[in-house]
């Protein structure tokens, strides 16, 4: 049950930024389509919500947790205008780096050397990412450059490890799990509205295409969390978590048959250090 949970994990991950990379390669509101995306997300969490948690930390964390995912979900939908699929989704899931140095800083759990080897390798994946010639490959870059995207890119990865170890923190200390994701939701909801009015100063109708792609990737957002959860519930998380966060190799293949992606050598070897990392850091 939690290999199964945590291959299906994967494959949602997989899918969602693979969606997230179609989406952002046109001007739409990508403000609007997180809002809509937390609506669907939200409606489903209410089926399994505890309606009598410990108030104090639930909300707190659910507020510090919903602020990171809302906002680093965003900075990866703008990362993407820029970025290739897998280029993004590799960026995002290596935020086990931050994750692990956060864990050893604020929570005293120790890094060992297979997981120090891990952030080296880790680095050297993003590394070979980086942009270091000018060269202006490929294609879309209306609303940023390929450097400022990556820097969004980075920064929405050290949101989501923000995001992960506040949860850690507030499991720890009483917060309810199936309330703080239902805030999570609330704040892709309201956030996404205000993004869409402040940053992209418009609030209009969707269209038709925004709306589909919303309801799609809110299927994927929630068997994200649904599978993860089942995962982490049935089977061992250091078993489970690098399957799952294995995601970004079928991203960047899925992105070379379906938006028709280059997959150089530099990148085969990015894929394969990020590989080798999040194996490492999960031991």
């Amino acid at each position: 049950m939690a290999i199964t949970a945590a291959i299906l994990c994967l494959f949602f991950a997989a899918m969602n930024d693979l969606l997230f990379r179609a989406f952002a390669r046109k001007p739409r509101s990508r403000g609007l389509f997180v809002s809509m995306v937390g609506m669907i997300w939200f409606g489903i969490s209410l089926a399994g919500i505890n309606l009598h948690p410990q108030w104090g930390p639930t909300l707190f964390w659910g507020c510090i947790s919903g602020f990171f995912s809302a906002a680093g979900n965003l900075l990866l939908l703008e990362s993407m205008t820029g970025l290739e699929a897998g280029v993004g989704s590799t960026l995002y899931r290596l935020n086990l780096v931050p994750a692990v140095l956060g864990a050893a800083l604020l929570l005293g759990e120790k890094i060992s050397l297979q997981q120090w080897l891990g952030i080296v390798l880790a680095l050297g994946a993003v590394l070979a990412f980086f942009p270091w010639e000018e060269k202006r490959e490929p294609a879309d870059r209306s609303r940023a450059g390929w450097k400022i995207a990556f820097a969004m890119g980075v920064t929405a990865s050290l949101m989501r490890a923000a995001m992960g170890l506040s949860y850690r923190y507030g499991f720890l200390h009483g917060a309810d799990r199936t309330m703080v994701v239902a805030i999570d939701a609330l704040f892709w909801i309201f956030g996404g509205i205000l993004y869409a009015r402040l940053r992209e100063k418009s609030l209009v109708r969707p269209e038709k295409k925004v709306i589909g792609y919303s309801l799609l990737s809110g299927v994927f957002v929630t068997g994200i969390v649904v599978t993860m959860a089942l995962s982490l519930q049935y089977g061992q998380a250091s078993v489970v978590l690098p399957i799952a966060q294995m995601s970004f190799l079928l991203t960047a293949i899925l992105g070379v048959f379906f938006l028709r992606e280059k997959l150089g050598m530099r990148k085969l070897l990015a894929l394969a250090a990020g590989t080798a990392a999040i194996l490492l850091l999960s031991i």
